[in-house]
């Protein structure tokens, strides 16, 4: 069962950077179409959402020394897998 939560937040983590690597994508095509039509608002606005992506992005690849190999997720003082483990306990008491 833990596999398959590993597994699952994994998955997730990877639909993350997929979806941010794309919205990086389309930042580089709205500043060259800024770029074309000589769009300077635009460009300073393609320029801003860039630097947004790459700043949410950071957390995603960068590894957190903090957490070591374990878990990365924490909530409320709690690791993901602590928390789930505690819900699936009181799930099986019902």
């Amino acid at each position: 069962m833990e596999e398959n939560q590993e597994n699952k937040i994994g998955l997730e983590l990877k639909y993350h950077l997929i979806g941010w690597i794309l919205f990086i994508i389309c930042a580089i095509f709205f500043i060259a179409s800024s770029l074309k039509n000589h769009d300077t608002l635009a460009f300073i606005g393609g320029v801003i959402f860039l630097i947004a992506c790459i700043v949410f992005l950071i957390p995603l690849v960068r590894p957190n020394k903090k957490a070591g190999k374990d878990t990365t997720i924490h909530d409320d003082k709690k690791t993901y897998n602590q928390a789930n483990s505690a819900d699936v306990k009181i799930r099986a008491a019902d």
